[in-house]
This record gives C-alpha cells, sequence and structure tokens, in this order.
C-alpha cells in the first residue's frame, strides 16, 4: 500500500520496486533500484524518510522519522528482515542485520554494520570498518561483513526484485496523489 499524507506524497524511482503488502506513507523517497518487501513499513508521517539507489528493505523492516530528523539509507544498503531505524543516518553499503535496531541519532557510517539483534543508542557513530553488536552495542573494528560483501549482497537484492517484476508482483515506481488529508 502506498499513500500520500496530505501533501507529502510518496516519490518512488520508476525502476524501484514496492511489494503490494508493504507499507510506504508520506514524505518517503526511494531511489533507482531500490526494493522494499513484504511487510515493511516505511511511515513518513512526522518526517522524512530517504532511500538510496539499489537498497533493499526487507520483510517486516520498520522504517520512521520525528519531526526534526530524517531517516536516511543511502545507496547500496541491506535493511534485513525486522530491522528498525529511526531518526538515524545509515550511509552507502551498510548491513543492517536481522532485528537490529538502529535508535534516533544513531550513524552507521560508509562499510560500517549493525549485526544481528544489536542496539544502537542514540548518538552511536559506527565508523567504517566497524560492526555495532551487542545491547546496547558497542563498536567493534570488523573485516567482515565487508563494504564489497554488502554490495554484492545489495545487487543480488537488484535480481530479485527483477524477477518479481517479470512475474507481475509489486509495482515500480508509481504516481500517487495527495490526499485530502
Amino acid at each position: 500500500m502506498i499513500h500520500a499524507l496530505g501533501e507529502h506524497v510518496p516519490r518512488i524511482d520508476p525502476t524501484a520496486w514496492v511489494h503490494p503488502d508493504a507499507t510506504v506513507i508520506g514524505d518517503v523517497e526511494i531511489g533507482p533500484q531500490s526494493s522494499v518487501w513484504p511487510g515493511a513499513v516505511l511511515r513518513g508521517d512526522f518526517g522524512a524518510i530517504r532511500i538510496g539507489a539499489r537498497t533493499s528493505v526487507q520483510d517486516n523492516a520498520v522504517l520512521h522519522s520525528g519531526p526534526a530528523t530524517a531517516t536516511v539509507v543511502g545507496d547500496d544498503c541491506i535493511v534485513a528482515h525486522l530491522a528498525f531505524i529511526e531518526m538515524a543516518v545509515v550511509e552507502d553499503a551498510c548491513l543492517v542485520g536481522v532485528g537490529a535496531h538502529v535508535l534516533p541519532g544513531a550513524c552507521l557510517r560508509a562499510g560500517s554494520v549493525a549485526a544481528a539483534g544489536a542496539v544502537l543508542a542514540r548518538s552511536l557513530e559506527v565508523p567504517a570498518g566497524h560492526r555495532a553488536q551487542g545491547v546496547p552495542a558497542v563498536a567493534v573494528p570488523s573485516d567482515h561483513p565487508d563494504r564489497a560483501y554488502v554490495m554484492r549482497g545489495a545487487q543480488n537484492y537488484v535480481l530479485m526484485m527483477r524477477r518479481y517484476v517479470e512475474a507481475g508482483i509489486g509495482s515500480t515506481g508509481v504516481d500517487i496523489r495527495p490526499s485530502a488529508c
């Protein structure tokens, strides 16, 4: 389901794809060749959500924003199943693992990772070449998965998305009209 909320209209690149069981509401922008999978929710009702190119937002992930702070996910990222991101920045070629929570003010620098189940508390900055792990998460040096691994995974989701498009499942970039709300 893709919904405008008042004057806030989702902007979905013509080459991006949204599964019919995903929800995209309001001030959301989805970049080229990105994909939003079943059960994912991108709720741009309080503020902006920006998704870069070739990024997959996988099953049951939730992205939300706040009135003063956007939620930003860069290019070539993987937001895994059940991940949660709110008012945070995820730079290019990052992996947000299964069930990871990236809380307001946290930042994953390009090529970094939030491990499965990690909870990144406010203002935690994870440098490139590091993985945030634990509850609360701490950043530790890590060479796996590395940036190349994440980018290959992102490309695999572009290919998977094409299979779904060819099968007639979901929508590619759509024109949503504003509602009266």
